[in-house]
């Protein structure tokens, strides 16, 4: 019989205001989840300083309309609150209806631990740290002794296919890779990274003819351990500058970058990379799924840290590609042995893998934009990801 379930996602959204994509991998446990049946209420604490002027009301920063802008949008509204850090403040559901929400909540997925409330967070039989951002996670509590706030949950779930060397090949025969990444003496679940279909079916028209994606050039620092570097998007992209000089394919960032990144920004210009604004293509929800599904494939960048770990990593970001029949050619953090490549969805680690994959993509593009939606259903459904992550914490 299907049991009704109660259940908390915590998360970022407003933190960092118009982020489409951070804000999509959010929504899609939140309504993936609540399209599987369950009661799902979402639970945003926010620090004081993310909310501008210290005088300002929680109702009154950008922050705040921007959470509810994707609330009215999603149908959320009346099972969402932005919770100020600390105190009882909040802008949507009261305090007191937290409380008692909390008090009958059979499941929290808490997004990097974000929800730290005793009052709302103890009592919840099955409290579940969901990490998005593997290996930097794990090396910021190990290396850099940084409170990621793994303690006082029940169980601990990962996107890093990886992670735990020889526990994880044990979880996932599949799983071959040698990962360095230390667990911090947990049990890391594994999972993959959901996608609520209905929200993102094949797209037809394509309006960027090019290989595209959406990133970050410096997302925060990079960490050394055990004489490796695990660095970020600039220091992957930096080893590839030269790939739109070797073909007639296009490439396409939306790219957050410094404009004081001078010398990095005259050489993508002069290796012929075309650049957008991600505030201007990819600042909500509506847009960032516009701009992909507009897209003629993905140019799957990785974080230097999780090429380095091999710790099994794939971008949800990749996975709204593929859903909307887009291939994508994306760089292999130990994922070969996880996911099918080679049709629709390729692999790469030198530059010569992608002019061969684009090669491929260009030989029969029906075939492998099919194929791409074909992976989508077969391995980020949501409807498959989060039932199987509701029987990983026994629910």
């Amino acid at each position: 019989m299907k049991i009704k379930r109660t259940i908390i996602v915590s998360g970022m959204i407003a933190a960092d205001p118009w982020q489409g994509g951070a804000t999509w991998a959010v929504l899609q446990y939140v309504l993936g989840l609540r399209r599987l049946g369950h009661e799902v209420f979402f639970i945003e604490p926010i620090q004081a300083q993310a909310l501008g002027p210290a005088s300002a009301a929680l109702a009154e920063p950008d922050s705040a309309r921007y959470f509810q802008s994707v609330g009215d949008e999603f149908g959320l509204r009346d099972h969402a609150a932005l919770l100020l850090a600390g105190s009882r403040d909040t802008f949507g559901l009261s305090y007191d209806e937290l409380k008692r929400i909390a008090a009958r909540t059979d499941l929290l997925l808490n997004i990097s631990g974000l929800l730290t409330d005793e009052n709302l967070f103890s009592k919840i039989p099955v409290r579940v740290y969901l990490d998005l951002d593997p290996a930097f996670n794990q090396l910021w509590q190990a290396v850099q002794q940084i409170d990621m706030r793994f303690a006082g949950h029940t169980h601990h779930v990962t996107i890093g296919q990886n992670i735990g060397g020889e526990k994880s090949k044990i979880q996932n025969p599949k799983s071959k890779i040698e990962c360095p990444v230390p667990t911090c003496g947990l049990n890391w679940l594994k999972t993959f990274q959901p996608v609520v279909l209905e929200h993102w079916p094949v797209a037809r028209e394509i309006k960027h003819d090019a290989l595209t994606t959406i990133a970050n050039w410096r997302g925060y620092g990079s960490i050394d351990f055990n004489g490796v570097n695990y660095g970020q998007k600039v220091h992957s992209l930096r080893q590839f500058i030269s790939l739109p000089t070797r073909t007639a394919e296009k490439f396409t960032l939306a790219l957050a970058i410094h404009p004081d990144e001078t010398k990095d920004l005259a050489a993508l210009q002069a290796n012929r990379w075309q650049l957008f604004d991600p505030m201007l293509v990819a600042s909500t929800p509506a847009s960032y799924r516009e701009f992909i599904q507009t897209s003629k494939a993905e140019f799957g960048l990785a974080k230097s840290g999780y090429v380095q770990s091999r710790c099994g990593w794939f971008s949800d970001r990749s996975v709204c590609y593929l859903a909307s029949g887009r291939p994508v050619i994306a760089q292999d953090c130990g994922i070969k042995n996880l996911l099918p490549t080679g049709e629709g969805l390729f692999a790469f680690d030198t530059s010569d893998s992608v002019l061969a994959a684009i090669d491929a993509m260009n030989s029969d593009y029906a075939h492998h934009a099919k194929r791409a939606r074909a992976i989508a259903e077969e391995f980020f459904d949501s409807d498959i990801v989060l039932k199987r992550l509701l029987e990983l914490v026994g629910l």
